[in-house]
Formats: structure tokens, C-alpha cells, sequence
């Protein structure tokens, strides 16, 4: 079995505030971090994972040995010191590699039949059909091999986009070494990797499988929705209570309780030691966390509540992403719908974006407190251990 590569290095301020606190790679999606989604498809096709890390790099190295031993794939963990690229970044690991390998950015997602379909290549980078080819790098093909790839071209040539997800072999590390560095000052893997396909055929394969760039926080919900979408079954470990109301599938996880009065409409995942009710309305596509609580007349809907966030009195939370520790005073209602029913629009690094939903709440980053009667507009950010006063119109992004 060959090598995999995992890209976990960056600092992703695309993402905050849920980044603030966490690398990329461990922010979660149906209770498991993205780290671990990824060493879930590599299981039994990869002999190692090599993992290049450099922000918050101990919180990476600890959850993957966790890993390690729960998928028995072992770890190595490179500190790219300086980040200076993609292609950087692999140059780190040259002396550690044999030959074949796998590369993949370490905070995308990736379905495991696009890793079985790229393996059965000497070499390739696996595309996805995009509806929109100007997001993103975009590969043009000959015959179905590589001809060119041009990043967020404005006259795209295709809609083939590139995930990140390639098979290489040690040739690529003497065309980086040649590697001009690029306009933002890096050496870029796409680079090196249209030089190779100079050299030889290369071929671009389509991605047979699922495949979630995480850009912004919200492609954690289009992420969370899609996986919730495939459970197939429920499971009830927890405790529930006379009077609870379950429609769907539901995974309730060990230590929590379902108090009566809770009416939840699946798919929805709830994770350990977690409390629900009395009298609380959980909706689909909601994952809750571990040692979390959401209580009387409160409605949680088509959202993420990461660990130990409280909800607990008389609030609504939608399309909403909480993070660890947040605790939202009673009656906070957090707004996921513009009056003209136009997308929402949220700052990201200064510059107001589409982000291309029609319902997005709040962005709340860790350890925020709100105060009671707190109404938070669509599309805002809360900065971690930010806070609120009681009765506070959240218009623009705090923190």
C-alpha cells in the first residue's frame, strides 16, 4: 500500500471564528472532525499518513494519535516551520517518502471511492463537476489527460475543478525544487503538477464520490446536511424519557437524555452526556455535541452545536453554527432569512461575499455569552468570548 499525504498546515482565517481557537482540520461535521472523516476513507488503502502541520500543530498530533490507534493507520508529523505553500509543504517530506503516494488537503472532505478510483492510477488528481468553474482551479483536458490549469479562471474552459486530491511519485520533488514561487510568494503543488504533466501523461479522473471543500464556516452545514442525509438507521444509546416524540433517524449517544416534552424530526445526531429538554423542538439536519444542553422552548434547527454549548431557555437557533462553550441567554433568536428572501451576504476578511444560501444564521465562535433577549441578524459572526448585552441587536459582526 502506498503513503498518504495530508496537508493540515494552515491557519484558514476564512474560517473564523471558528478558527480561532482550532486548526481547520478539527472542526467537526456530524460529530467527527474533519481529520477524522479523512482517516476514516484512508482505512485500509494506505500503509501510513504523514501528516504536515505547523498551526495549533499539538491539537492536530493529539487527535490523530487517537486516530491512529482507532483506524490502525500510523502517524508521522512533519512541521512545515515556515508556510510557504502547498508545494512547500511537500518538499518537507521528501526524505520520508518511497516512491507512489497520496496527497490530499487535510481540511476537505473526501468520499473513500475517489481514493480507491485515484490509487488505480500511477499517477492523476481527481476532479469534481462544479456548477460554478470561476470559485475554483480549473482543469483543461486533452483526451483526458492534463493540458492546463488556470485558478478561478474569469472564461472558464471547463467545469472539471481541482479537489486537492492527487497520486504522484517522487519525480514531482525535483520539479519542485524548479518551482518559481507564485504572485503571493509560495510554491504551488499546481504548479509542479502541470510541469509533470509536460513530461508525461497525466491523467484527470472524475471524482466518483462526494467531495466538500471547507472554505467558509458555512460549508460546515452543506457538509453536516449531506452526511446526515445517509445515516440509514437509529440508534438510542442514551436515555429517553415518557413523552418524547422521534420521527426519522435519530443517533442518540451514550450518557444523554431526551427529557419529556422533546419532539425531534430526523436525521439529527446527538452526541454523549448531552441533555434535551424539557419541551424542545430539534429539527433535521442538526448535529448537537458532547455535553451539550438545549432546553425548555427551545427550537434548534438545520444547525451545528459544537461540545459543551448550552442553549437553554426560550430561544430559536437556525442554520447556525455554535461553537464549544457558547452559552446563548434566554430568549436569544438567531435570524436565518432575509425579508426579500435574497442570499445571505457575510464578512469574510473584510470583503462582504455571497455565500450562496438563502437561510444562514449566526457564526459564533467558542466560550460566547449572550445576554437575555439577544436577536442576532443573518449572516453575522460572534468572535470567540465575544458577548452580548441583554436585549442587543446583532447587526454587524462583533470581535
Amino acid at each position: 500500500m502506498v503513503q498518504a499525504i495530508l496537508l493540515a498546515a494552515g491557519v484558514s482565517t476564512r474560517t473564523y471564528p471558528l478558527t480561532e481557537t482550532r486548526p481547520k482540520p478539527l472542526l467537526k461535521v456530524a460529530n467527527k472532525t474533519l481529520l477524522e472523516h479523512n482517516i476514516a476513507a484512508l482505512q485500509g488503502k494506505v500503509s501510513e499518513i504523514i501528516l504536515i502541520v505547523h498551526y495549533k500543530k499539538e491539537m492536530i498530533e493529539e487527535e490523530a494519535r487517537v486516530l491512529e490507534k482507532k483506524y490502525k493507520i500510523p502517524c508521522t508529523y512533519i512541521d512545515q516551520v515556515i508556510p510557504m505553500g502547498t508545494g512547500h509543504a511537500l518538499l518537507q517530506v521528501e526524505s520520508l517518502v518511497k516512491d507512489k503516494f497520496l496527497v490530499m488537503n487535510g481540511d476537505d472532505l473526501y468520499g473513500r471511492e475517489n481514493i480507491i478510483a485515484a490509487l488505480r492510477n500511477p499517477l492523476c488528481s481527481v476532479a469534481a463537476v462544479v456548477d460554478n468553474p470561476k470559485l475554483f482551479g480549473i482543469f483543461e483536458t486533452t483526451d483526458g489527460n492534463l493540458k492546463n490549469l488556470v485558478e478561478k479562471p474569469e472564461h472558464p474552459k471547463s467545469n472539471l475543478a481541482n479537489t486537492g486530491l492527487h497520486v504522484l511519485d517522487k519525480r514531482i520533488f525535483s520539479i519542485l525544487k524548479k518551482t518559481k514561487k507564485s504572485k503571493r510568494g509560495e510554491i504551488e503543488l499546481t504548479d509542479a503538477i502541470l510541469a509533470l504533466s509536460k513530461e508525461t501523461l497525466y491523467p484527470i479522473i472524475s471524482a466518483v464520490d462526494y467531495w466538500f471543500p471547507i472554505t467558509y464556516p458555512w460549508s460546515l452545514l452543506n457538509a453536516n446536511e449531506f452526511f446526515l442525509s445517509r445515516l440509514k438507521k437509529s440508534s438510542l444509546v442514551g436515555r429517553v424519557e415518557k413523552g418524547v416524540t422521534i420521527k426519522g433517524t435519530v443517533i442518540l449517544g451514550k450518557g444523554s437524555v431526551l427529557k419529556s416534552g422533546t419532539y425531534i424530526e430526523g436525521p439529527v445526531i446527538i452526541g454523549e452526556q448531552a441533555v434535551l429538554g424539557p419541551n424542545c423542538y430539534v429539527r433535521a439536519g442538526t448535529t448537537i455535541g458532547d455535553n451539550c444542553k438545549v432546553g425548555q422552548a427551545v427550537e434548534i434547527k438545520n444547525s451545528i452545536l459544537m461540545n459543551d454549548a448550552k442553549v437553554p431557555h426560550l430561544s430559536y437557533v437556525g442554520d447556525s453554527i455554535i461553537g464549544s462553550g457558547v452559552n446563548l441567554g434566554a430568549g436569544t433568536i438567531v435570524a436565518n432569512l432575509r425579508h426579500d428572501g435574497q442570499n445571505i451576504k457575510s464578512t469574510v476578511k473584510g470583503e462582504l461575499i455571497d455565500t450562496g444560501r438563502r437561510k444562514l444564521g449566526a457564526i459564533i465562535g467558542d466560550h460566547v455569552h449572550t445576554g437575555i433577549h439577544s436577536t442576532i441578524y443573518p449572516g453575522r459572526k460572534i468572535a470567540s468570548r465575544g458577548s452580548t448585552l441583554p436585549g442587543e441587536i446583532v447587526k454587524r459582526d462583533i470581535g
